[in-house]
């Protein structure tokens, strides 16, 4: 058959979706180069952008939960909550950034901010299948990392920009953003809720009935696993402050260049993914695509020179992109409807607590031994994690079809 590669596109409803997702998104990456730079100039710690991470990683105690609720109730209702949530921490943030108030403010409007994005992202991924159907369902997983990249590319280049002339706008621009993808998940005409289950499970019940189908499927915990130490340990992202402004001296323009470079090779890779069949090597473009995350976040962490920093996050970003589209279509396309949200919710602590706990991991050690110590040590980790999933995971190296189901 012809592989078309706007499948999903061509479908309306993904269409309001993919624009209200590009938007939300941009407002994330805007708040994300603006907190982490008004933190460091206002601390001048490291340990502070390790404890931004911090306060993310504890909002993912609700991503469990959520993963439940999600399994019960409308998706786009819990979807829209959860932008409210955010889109109110977002204007606390800049009247915080604004009366210039104690910092720990700041801190617990990102705890709501992360508490709320995590009632809505399992809904967020489970929906996604039903908007554009199991056929296309790739297609739009391919899309969204490229309309993904798009926005961290423009956000972190627009917060930067902005916040070289005024802080607060750039909380209250995210905060717009927000009110779009409202807007855009209100257009769409599909039913989001789950499949009905067999019968209804109290919140115990039915976190365990996800974790025993993870526990029973072969493949999914070692590609969560991989993709969860991997950049726990390879995180450099929260020191982009620290290296714009002490290694680097770029300013805040700069830093938000160097936020924007990962967005910008990830989108040119999504783009040649979209255009491209379904992977059949799957597996091992896996593990190459966490190695070379690892050798290019080492040469972030060495490099001296603007350009060459650059294009680390570049290559960085790109081969992450690789990574993800092949996580998110196993994870789908793997577990039926009626355990989605539960399962996205697991995954979503997978990842999403690495990236915050990365964070942390990365600031901490920056604050004992150095930024450059940090991210070295943190590449030739993720190295090793590689290696060891390898040698350990025979069925991942076999993967091949990308859309092939066990048995």
């Amino acid at each position: 058959m012809t592989h078309d590669p706007y499948a999903a596109l061509r479908q309306r409803n993904y269409r309001h979706y993919a624009l209200g997702w590009f938007t939300s998104v941009v407002g994330v990456a805007i708040t994300d180069v603006a907190v982490g730079w008004e933190v460091f100039q206002r601390t001048r710690e490291p340990f502070a952008l390790a404890l931004v991470g911090l306060v993310q990683a504890l909002g993912m105690i609700a991503v469990l939960p959520a993963g439940h609720v999600a399994d019960r109730f409308s998706r786009r209702t819990l979807l829209v909550a959860s932008m409210i949530g955010v889109m109110v921490a977002n204007v606390g943030l800049a009247v915080v950034s604004f009366t210039q108030a104690d910092v720990w403010m700041m801190f617990a409007l990102l705890l709501l901010s992360a508490l709320s994005a995590s009632l809505g992202r399992p809904a967020r991924t489970a929906m996604l299948p039903r908007i554009v159907g199991r056929g296309a369902f790739p297609n739009a997983v391919t899309w969204n990392q490229s309309l993904f990249q798009v926005a961290v590319v423009v956000g972190p280049v627009a917060g930067g920009l902005v916040m070289a002339h005024h802080q607060p706008s750039a909380y209250l621009i995210s905060a717009g953003c927000c009110a779009l993808f409202i807007a855009s998940l209100v257009l769409i005409r599909v039913d989001t809720r789950p499949d009905a289950a067999e019968r209804p499970l109290p919140l115990i019940a039915s976190l365990r009935e996800g974790l025993t189908f993870l526990g029973r499927n072969r493949l999914l915990p070692v590609i969560m696993s991989l993709d969860m130490f991997a950049v726990l340990l390879g995180s450099a992202v929260i020191l982009m402050p620290v290296f714009a402004d002490e290694i680097l001296h770029v300013g805040a323009r700069g830093n938000g260049m160097l936020k924007a470079a990962p967005g910008a090779g990830a989108l040119v890779t999504a783009l040649w993914l979209a255009h491209r069949p379904p992977m059949r090597r799957a597996g091992w473009n896996l593990l190459i695509a966490v190695g070379v995350f690892g050798v290019a976040t080492i040469a972030f962490g060495l490099s001296r020179a603007f350009w060459l920093s650059m294009l680390a996050m570049v290559v960085a970003g790109a081969s992450d992109c690789v990574s993800v589209v092949i996580r998110h279509t196993l994870v789908q396309t793997l577990t039926p409807d009626s355990m989605r949200g539960r399962v996205s919710a697991v995954n979503h602590v997978f990842i999403g607590s690495s990236n915050e706990l990365g964070a942390f991991r990365a600031g901490t050690v920056a604050g004992w031994f150095g930024p450059v110590f940090s991210v070295v040590s943190g590449g030739i980790g993720t190295l090793c994690v590689v290696v060891v999933t390898a040698c350990a995971s025979k069925q991942l190296r076999q993967l091949r079809d990308l859309h092939a189901r066990e048995a």
